[in-house]
């Protein structure tokens, strides 16, 4: 991986981490145009996805901070925490044991292209119903509610859906605003990807060199500012538009994606 691989994996990581079109379609387009193969490369991915995950520490440090403090003395502090707990345990469970098997089956061109299309489909038709807002902020969100969105979290495992646009719709068809549900998005992140990337980079402890470690880091550094510039568009973004512009971008990249792949342009690549 050169350093110019690096940069552009970076910058594809972060941007597309938090929005709701997918990353791992993205960079698994993007390594492929590039030509990256090898463990190498996997590891580099999970590396920088753990990168990306930072900037949501970064951008929230003080809340999570505070409530980290108050752990013990504020219920509502606990029930913040409860709440990512919940959320976290549905796709950590289900990911151990079946993710393996899920990718080994469905990452291919097709299904992770009928994946964006659909997600896209799914995103237009859930901005078009009518939408009864009853929690205005991540912090009313209930267990209960957190549950939910945990269970919809799980349709992650399938390649193309996209985590966030899973947890966010989630959150809207529960009764969330559209800020509440884009934060809660944000917050679930942290353990789901912090602990998917931490379960990646143990197995891969013996196998990492340092050779590796210049372009690397740099593309780490990368994808964590693109990741905070990115989350701080969204939370922008949202105060005054629907999801729709993502769930159309979503249904032309699945096309696009499609259309490559029948003219023999791009070979998919697997993560293993």
């Amino acid at each position: 991986m050169s350093w110019l691989d690096a940069l552009i994996l970076g910058l594809v990581e972060g941007i597309t981490e938090f929005l709701p079109i997918s990353s791992t379609g993205h960079l698994v387009l993007t390594r492929s145009f590039l030509g990256l193969t090898g463990d190498e490369v996997n590891r580099a991915l999970i590396v920088i996805q753990g990168a990306a995950i930072l900037a949501v520490c970064w951008e929230y440090r003080v809340k999570l901070w505070n409530i980290t403090l108050s752990l013990f003395t504020d219920k509502n502090a606990r029930r913040f925490a409860l709440n990512l707990l919940v959320a976290f345990i549905p796709l950590a469970v289900l990911g151990l044991k079946f993710k393996d098997d899920i990718e080994r089956v469905l990452f291919a061109p097709v299904p992770v292209a009928l994946a964006l299309v659909i997600g896209g489909v799914i995103i237009l038709w859930a901005e078009k119903r009518k939408h009864v807002e009853r929690i205005a902020s991540a912090d009313d969100i209930q267990p209960a509610d957190a549950l939910k969105v945990g269970l919809v979290q799980v349709l992650a495992l399938f390649p193309g859906t996209s985590r966030s646009a899973a947890t966010i719709l989630g959150g809207l068809f529960i009764g969330m605003s559209r800020k509440a549900a884009t934060e809660f998005s944000f917050f679930i992140a942290i353990p789901t990807l912090l602990g998917a990337t931490g379960y990646e980079l143990w197995k891969a402890r013996h196998a990492m060199t340092s050779a590796e470690a210049g372009p690397l880091a740099f593309s780490s550094v990368i994808a964590f500012i693109s990741a905070l510039l990115s989350i701080r568009f969204l939370l922008r973004f949202v105060r005054s538009h629907s999801f729709a512009v993502f769930a159309w971008y979503r249904i032309v990249f699945g096309g696009i994606v499609l259309a490559l792949w029948a003219a023999g342009m791009i070979h998919w690549l697997p993560a293993d």
